[in-house]
């Protein structure tokens, strides 16, 4: 157990009650098949052959014709600038857009045919069948192309979104902003190159196939140096993998050393309960007071009772406001308690995904890619069934993986439109709620991102304990509370040296209003990063 970063000087017991109410205030190929292994493969063909591309590109082009019928119409008084980024924005999107759509059918072509064309590949050339040597082949190359298809539209987007978060990090220099830009830049950037080096893998892939195809006499060298770039990719894949595990592993225990909210804040709570105590004796003194001056004579009698009437009064008040502060106080350790189990358990979960689908899955993979490297050198050209087996397993583990972010992505998606209110900010009136029918069509739109889920919600929650006093709903969080806020905001690396400010600036963008957007997605950007 630790205590939080004091950033500030602790304040003292006395402070609480004397400022109590200004706190209180701020609230087909042709060929002929003879055999069940060729009509299985047949099946794998259509499964995510040419039609279901075509879907793909006729859902990426329904979206588009729907956003320019929904746009407003052009201002052709507008600086060429301002068209020209909006046309990138446009075209930013609509290539987005695209790929997630090709996204479903990629992979169903890397945890399904993939693996099962190495299966058939080793199959004919153990039986020596050119048949369905040659089918097997057709289907790779229609796998790969597909690959290649998805990978290089995925390229070209990250490109383009690394470039526009480099142009927001150097616009705003500093600060929240800065820093969720310049890490997407670095995110985006890095994808764009293991795109590019995969888009060339996946080259390498389809002219190995087109070889077999053609019987070329080549056949191997274009092997081995397909199973050389598909292993390099995996294994690039996974070394990225590796140091993401790293890096969740590192802020998980970050945020694990801040303690036992209850434990740590114990003290303060005990100080808090201390102070409510004294305000009620005090205002239980100044009623017996009062009760005393009524049983008086005299001629200074009333003078006496409105002092005491007074007195009695701004105590009643006190007692009040240091029992808010203590209530308040209370609800906060549970918040604190509940964003900091959040955000431990959104880094175990990553560690598990990125170690599960990244390190493993990818460098089962990468040892596919060697052995298939090594057959291909020594004659074998792919015959050897543990480049088929690594290759199935490494599949089955990265799939296994996508299907389970998948499925987490439309549940939340489900519940975004179904149960509005329960992740909807405070104070705002939710959504209305929709029907079953429409939740589950908008959990099925894969391409959509959860703008109003559990994650948003934790990171208001943390930006709330962190604010500072002008920040509506922050003005009565004590000085322990928002010191212990601003300790995690550290420990999930957004800090003043994450932000380039120094701590008084840093400290003071917490109290800027017009920054608590930009925080709010820091903190749910950092909260689902390493």
């Amino acid at each position: 157990m630790s205590t939080p970063v004091h950033l500030t000087p602790t304040r003292r017991p006395a402070a609480v009650l004397a400022s109590a109410r200004q706190r209180r205030e701020g609230s087909g190929t042709g060929s002929t098949y003879r055999n069940p292994a060729e009509h299985a493969l047949l099946g794998i063909q259509a499964g995510a052959g040419n039609r279901a591309a075509t879907a793909a590109v006729q859902r990426a082009r329904a979206g588009a014709q729907a956003g320019g019928q929904g746009s407003a119409p052009q201002n052709s008084t507008a600086p060429a600038g301002a068209q020209k980024k909006n046309y990138r924005d446009r075209i930013a999107g609509l290539l987005d857009r695209f790929k997630k759509n090709l996204d479903p059918i990629d992979t169903f072509i890397k945890g399904v045919q993939t693996p099962a064309n190495a299966g058939f590949t080793q199959q004919a050339a153990a039986a020596a069948n050119e048949g369905l040597k040659h089918s097997a082949a057709a289907s790779g190359t229609s796998a790969a192309s597909g690959n290649l298809l998805t990978e290089a539209t995925g390229t070209v987007v990250s490109g383009m979104d690394a470039y526009k978060n480099m142009k927001d990090a150097r616009k705003h220099e500093t600060g929240a902003g800065h820093h969720t830009a310049g890490k997407k830049a670095k995110v985006k950037g890095t994808d764009a190159v293991v795109g590019a080096v995969g888009s060339g893998a996946y080259s390498a892939a389809i002219a190995k196939e087109v070889t077999k195809i053609q019987k070329a006499a080549d056949a191997a060298v274009a092997s081995e140096a397909s199973g050389i770039a598909s292993a390099s990719v995996a294994a690039l894949k996974s070394v990225r993998s590796v140091f993401r595990v790293g890096g969740a592993a590192r802020k998980y225990r970050k945020v694990k050393e801040l303690g036992d909210p209850h434990l740590v804040h114990a003290e303060s709570l005990a100080r808090l309960n201390e102070s409510r105590e004294h305000a009620n004796w005090a205002a239980a003194e100044a009623f017996v007071a009062l009760d005393a001056y009524w049983k008086q004579d005299g001629e200074g009698r009333l003078e006496l009772i409105g002092e005491a009437v007074d007195a009695a009064w701004e105590a009643m008040g006190e007692a009040r406001d240091a029992a808010e502060t203590l209530q308040r106080a209370e609800r906060d350790v549970e918040k604190l308690n509940t964003v900091q189990g959040y955000a431990k358990k959104k880094q175990l979960t990553k560690i598990g995904k990125e170690t599960v689908g990244g390190a493993l899955g990818e460098s089962t993979k990468a040892a596919a890619g060697v052995v298939t490297a090594v057959a291909a050198g020594t004659a074998g050209l792919a015959s050897n069934p543990v480049g088929w087996g690594l290759a199935g397993a490494g599949a089955g583990l990265v799939l296994g993986v996508t299907l389970y972010k998948a499925l987490r992505a439309a549940t939340k998606r489900y519940e975004e439109v179904r149960r509005p209110e329960v992740w909807a900010p405070q104070g705002e009136t939710p959504a209305e709620a929709a029907s079953r029918s429409e939740s589950l069509k908008h959990a099925l739109k894969f391409w959509k991102k959860v703008s109003k889920g559990e994650r948003q919600a934790m990171a208001r929650e943390i930006y709330a304990l962190a604010a500072g006093p002008h920040i509506p709903g922050s003005g009565g969080t004590t000085q322990e509370m928002r010191q212990s806020g601003m300790a995690l905001l550290i420990a999930l690396k957004a800090g003043p040296a994450d932000h380039k400010l120094d701590e008084d600036a840093w400290v003071a963008s917490l109290d800027d209003p017009a920054k608590t957007e930009a925080w709010i997605k820091e903190i749910a950007e950092q909260l689902a990063s390493g």
